[in-house]
């Protein structure tokens, strides 16, 4: 027993000098992009720059202490409370932050937090094993061999060393979680989320109908034909998959390219009965009608232009988005087909607000019934509605009160730009279905409870004619599984939410609201 008491906080020790070291080493030889990483955290933002610095001095200085004897119980105590902080910090990210930021170097670049997080309870359990083992309770005396007196003072004095040693191990759990803890809620993250504006959230606008268990979490909304919904799952991209309207089963059409490429990242989209298949790293589009599956996909364009974004305006026509060849910055486009494939660039309309262009990021959307494509920016309140040639015909707004996107950017030694602080998230999911948009928001409005926002995500709702905000709704999660997409029919509210779709039943006072319906206004709650 005495050997184990010398030989483990020994090896525990050598393993955290070499965990330490290396930590430290990969910070230092990648300085600039762990201070850009930490940066981006939503708990560390407004410290980035001293915890940069004292993080590394504060891991160097832990394998100082460890090295030497006299030191090494110190050194233990420190191991001990700095991974109870990193452990508290991954654990608050993992469930209380809506922004997951990126690695910030070391192990955690080969790591996925989860797995980091079970490793840093295995650090902290093994650092207070070695710290009990090395702790030095005065010696047990025998009543045979000493007299009462000796006995008794010291057994009071064993017992006051284990009180001081269980509250020194409570002070290094509750101090540094407490400080992780303090971090969180001072985080300029969350207080930027606190904006002046008012939502108003409607009497029961969608009712639970049914759920379907998918089995895995890689499905994406292809689109809807009828009642029936189809699926695409980015990792079988030669399928498709129908969930039909009775929602009990789900089959499975077998898709193949009359043409042959190294495809990257092959998605499909169904609008007005025609399935669309593309790869925008790959210049090519095929289509096919929804009926016509069992044949070949047709490869109606090749070679033409590279685009990350698709919405079909007709089967001859589509828009795009794309990056300029020459600035390298995120435009629009229209691919025409005819006799000859026309694309026709707009350069103009993304305009941008801060260095490095990730201001312009959005989605591109389309509403066959109104005959309009709509651009909803991820970072800002702005709707730009265009028609089916790129000319702005509106600009409307979201709600809330972000009109400049709120993204700082910060140049790296090799020319790349980086974002310095995690961007303020205004619109985050998003699609238009008769005249109304659909709007999963970043940001939390005046008088809404956190608590309520981390157990449900909440939708605005906009009209487009007129232009206005109609009102909010809560889509409740899933058990840890939050929404992550959204699909809206004449009926019925679709979400994917980890492996399920679930249907929701949409109450008439919304439906009323799709194009050619009645008044534009919830009726009073």
């Amino acid at each position: 027993m005495k050997t184990l008491t010398k030989i483990i906080p020994l090896a525990v020790s050598l393993f955290f000098i070499i965990l330490f070291i290396y930590a430290a080493a990969s910070k230092m030889l990648d300085f600039e992009n762990f201070q850009v990483q930490l940066a981006q955290s939503p708990l560390l933002s407004t410290y980035a720059g001293f915890v940069s610095y004292g993080v590394i001095i504060l891991e160097l200085t832990i394998v100082g202490l460890l090295c030497f004897h006299a030191s090494r119980l110190l050194g233990l105590y420190a191991s001990f409370a700095i991974m109870v902080a990193f452990t508290v910090y991954i654990f608050l990210i993992l469930n209380y932050s809506d922004y997951i930021p990126c690695s910030c170097g070391g192990i955690l670049e080969k790591m996925g937090w989860t797995e980091h997080l079970i490793f840093n309870i295995g650090c902290v359990f093994m650092a207070g094993v070695a710290i009990i083992l090395a702790y030095h309770l005065p010696a047990k005396l025998s009543v045979l061999d000493h007299s009462e007196d000796d006995y008794m003072k010291n057994y009071w004095h064993r017992q006051r060393s284990r009180r001081m040693l269980v509250f020194k191990m409570a002070t290094l759990l509750v101090l540094p979680a407490g400080l992780m803890v303090v971090l969180f809620i001072s985080s300029e993250y969350i207080i930027k989320k606190e904006n002046n504006f008012t939502r108003r959230f409607t009497h029961h606008p969608i009712l639970e109908d049914k759920a379907f268990d998918l089995k895995v979490n890689s499905y994406y909304f292809v689109g809807s034909n009828g009642n029936d919904i189809y699926l695409g799952n980015l990792s079988s991209p030669f399928r498709i998959f129908k969930v039909a309207g009775q929602f009990e089963k789900m089959d499975t059409i077998n898709l193949v390219p009359s043409t042959n490429h190294q495809f990257h990242n092959l998605r499909y989209t169904l609008q007005q009965q025609k399935l669309y298949a593309y790869d925008g790293s790959v210049p090519v589009i095929y289509a096919s009608h929804i009926d016509s599956l069992q044949n070949p996909l047709r490869e109606i364009s090749k070679n033409d232009v590279y685009f990350d974004q698709l919405v079909a305006v007709s089967p001859a026509q589509f828009m795009l988005r794309v990056e300029e060849k020459t600035t390298k910055k995120t435009a629009l486009a229209t691919l025409s087909l005819g006799d000859t494939h026309q694309v026709s660039i707009n350069s103009s309309l993304l305009t941008r607000q801060a260095d490095g262009g990730f201001d312009a990021d959005g989605r591109l959307l389309y509403d066959p019934d109104m005959g309009n494509a709509y651009y909803l920016f991820y970072y800002r309140n702005q709707i730009l509605q265009l028609n089916n040639t790129l000319q702005v015909t509106a600009q409307m707004k979201t709600i809330d009160t972000i009109s400049k996107a709120q993204i700082s950017t910060v140049v790296l030694k090799d020319g790349s730009k980086k974002m310095s602080a995690p961007p303020v998230m205004v619109n985050k999911e998003m699609t238009a279905h008769r005249g109304l948009i659909f709007n999963k928001s970043g940001l939390i409005g005046k008088h809404e409870s956190k608590d309520t926002w981390q157990k449900n995500a909440v939708i605005d709702i906009y009209t487009t004619a007129p232009a206005g905000y109609w009102g909010s709704m809560y889509v409740q999660h899933r058990g840890k599984n939050r929404m992550s997409q959204m699909l809206v029919t004449d009926t019925h509210f679709f979400v994917l939410s980890g492996n399920e779709i679930v249907r929701y039943r949409f109450a008439q006072t919304l439906t009323e609201n799709f194009i050619n319906g009645g008044s534009r206004k919830p009726n009073s709650e």
